[in-house]
């Protein structure tokens, strides 16, 4: 955990297990990349690694965002169709736009986009098939202690996949 809040670089992490031989065989290349987004802060390092490595390894990239009800839609609206199909609605219109110039920069490769409600590490937990998991953390210098974000520090511990960790501003 020290290095991965210390190092600046892109750093991937791939978890040891009885399966190794089997998939080091494999390299996970042919296997799809997953990267989680917070498109309430774009992070252009985090997608630029990604769609890179999808290029390079040439698969498919699935780019996964989550959302939650806004606290003010209270107990009665959450329960209306229209107003969380909406909301769903405009999540994946703002994940779209997030990746619009990323898909022109790499036409060829293949990103599909997943917007849905709940908490973030439920959705990339999903990502138990992808070749690489593909996560950001905030560059902070705090004086004590690791902060790399509940996120990322979920993923690294249950990811049963190799997990790329990508820091930013």
């Amino acid at each position: 955990m020290a290095l991965v809040h210390t190092v600046e670089q892109p750093i991937v992490l791939v978890r040891a297990d009885e399966d190794a031989e089997a998939d080091a065989d494999m390299h996970h290349r042919d296997r799809d990349l997953v990267v989680g987004l917070d498109i309430s802060r774009p992070c252009a390092a985090l997608l630029a690694f990604a769609f890179a490595e999808a290029s390079r390894r040439n698969c498919r990239l699935h780019a996964v965002h989550s959302w939650k009800l806004p606290p003010v839609a209270g107990y009665g609206s959450a329960c209306d169709p229209r107003v969380y199909a909406q909301l769903d609605l405009g999540a994946k219109a703002n994940l779209d736009d997030a990746l619009r110039p990323w898909r022109e920069k790499y036409p060829a490769v293949d990103t599909l986009g997943h917007s849905s409600d709940g908490h973030p590490v439920r959705h990339l937990r999903k990502a138990s098939g992808a070749g690489l998991l593909i996560v950001g953390r905030r560059i902070r210098r705090p004086s004590v202690g690791t902060h790399i974000g509940p996120v990322t520090h979920a993923v690294i511990h249950h990811a049963q996949v190799p997990v790329a960790v990508i820091a930013h501003e």
